[in-house]
């Protein structure tokens, strides 16, 4: 485990895209898709982070904003956010929003009228059908931020107050969520991806920019986005392989955990070749019958030699995975039968020591403000625990 005290956790260069145990041609190999090189990355996980990004790359923005996201609220910085996105389309940036129905359900019309009005784009993905009702439970569970083509945000956050750490009154913490800042020609990568689902909603959408360049030093990034039943195969095929190729250690954070029987096969094999395996979840959830299905396997999990740490202080929604300290996963998928089976999804991998060493990093000074699970304590948890464990784990397939 690296040391986060001997960390510098914000890179000051470029990380160059090598691996030594992970094979960029293999991961390309498995997943169906090739990696984009020449980008600059940023990793995004402090306070207020993601969100003083995200605001100044709007407000630079020139040619196009494109925003997609499964919760996109009329709070405090919804608003604020809505008002900026107004403000650019009346200086002639074209704005295109993509909002999930289910996840956005609460936000009124008179709010997308609102933008609508002042020239936004907006259009509802996955919305409600009689006819066929039960398709409500595909969401578009994607946050995904591109500008001009040249730059990209995309991680596990929403735009609501409780991501941000926002209060009319005082200052707050917002939930502890990743998210990853993307400059160069994978921007461009994901505006084609971008385009071809908002077409999917009926919306038009003119020729794309140019795009930046290569950076000569850049890193080779992975879009690792699913929007079909396919796709959500390949996904799980990218998990399964890169669990099943680590050699050293496997690093997984995730807001919602409903492991299949196949994930925790997969994850005791692991263990039983050495890997040094650890699972860090939140303590505390804002879901809480996700968050008991999950602890319903911690008992098996404990017993194959698993680590698993209780993220404390505030809610844990980041969604990263980190493999043998080379290979990482950030985005928007959960580990859990909803984002892997069900919904559209948006992560990117990149394959590098420099920056698997910066997830490792941050994954250790996760650590310190977590409590571990021992099998001991574990097993001294009230009759109560258990009964609400065992009573939502019936319903994994259906949260």
């Amino acid at each position: 485990m690296i040391d986060p005290s001997a960390l510098s956790l914000q890179p000051k260069g470029p990380c160059i895209a090598s691996c030594t145990g992970f094979s960029i041609a293999d991961i390309e190999q498995v997943f169906g898709t090739n990696f984009t090189p020449g980008n600059k990355v940023t990793l995004l996980w402090k306070d207020r982070e993601s969100f003083n990004i995200i605001f100044d790359a709007i407000r630079a923005a020139r040619e196009h904003i494109c925003l997609e996201f499964y919760i996109f609220r009329n709070d405090e910085t919804g608003t604020e956010l809505a008002e900026l996105l107004k403000k650019k389309a009346k200086e002639g940036v074209r704005v295109y929003l993509l909002y999930d129905h289910f996840g956005s359900f609460t936000t009124p019309a008179a709010f997308w009228q609102d933008l609508v009005t002042a020239g936004v784009a907006v259009r509802a993905s996955r919305p409600f059908k009689w006819m066929s009702p039960l398709h409500y439970v595909h969401r578009d569970h994607t946050k995904l931020i591109i500008v001009d083509g040249e730059r990209a945000f995309t991680g596990g956050l929403n735009i609501a107050n409780e991501y941000r750490g926002y209060h009319i009154l005082r200052k707050k913490t917002g939930w502890r969520d990743t998210g990853i800042f993307l400059e160069g020609p994978v921007a461009i990568t994901l505006l084609g991806r971008f385009r071809r689902v908002w077409e999917i909603w009926k919306g038009s959408f003119p020729e794309a920019p140019e795009g930046l360049g290569a950076f000569p030093d850049g890193v080779a990034v992975l879009p690792v986005f699913s929007h079909s039943a396919r796709e959500r195969r390949r996904l799980r095929k990218l998990l399964y392989y890169s669990i099943n190729s680590s050699r050293k250690s496997i690093y997984l954070t995730t807001a919602y955990f409903t492991p299949s029987r196949r994930m925790v096969q997969v994850l005791e094999a692991a263990v039983s070749r050495g890997v040094d395996v650890r699972l860090l979840l939140p303590g505390i959830s804002d879901i809480p019958s996700a968050h008991y299905a999950g602890r319903a396997f911690f008992t098996k999990l404990l017993r194959a030699g698993i680590r698993i740490y209780n993220y404390s202080g505030v809610i844990l929604h980041a969604k990263t995975a980190v493999f043998d300290g080379e290979w990482s996963i950030i985005g928007s998928a959960n580990l859990d039968f909803q984002s892997l089976r069900r919904n559209d999804e948006g992560n990117v991998g990149i394959c590098g020591k420099a920056f698997g060493e910066l997830m490792d990093g941050v994954f250790s000074q996760d650590l310190l403000k977590s409590e571990e699970i021992s099998l001991a304590e574990w097993h001294r948890r009230p009759w109560t625990e258990k009964l609400k464990e065992n009573f939502f784990a019936l319903f994994r397939r259906r949260l």
